[in-house]
């Protein structure tokens, strides 16, 4: 393995968008996604009456 000089080190530069960094954006959007359905879902449910009793 070749050792890196300070100047090979400071031309290092980063990788593009990976598969896993577009994986976890979409799982977060899926994610708030629902939590704003479930939210907006019960919000309708309380003002229209339709809650289920314990």
């Amino acid at each position: 393995m070749k050792k890196l000089d300070d100047i090979d080190l400071i031309n290092v530069t980063g990788g593009e968008l990976s598969s896993s960094l577009l994986n976890s954006i979409s799982k977060i959007a899926s994610t708030i996604y629902e939590l704003g359905r479930s939210f907006g879902s019960s919000i309708r449910r309380i003002i229209t009456g339709n809650i289920c009793q314990i």
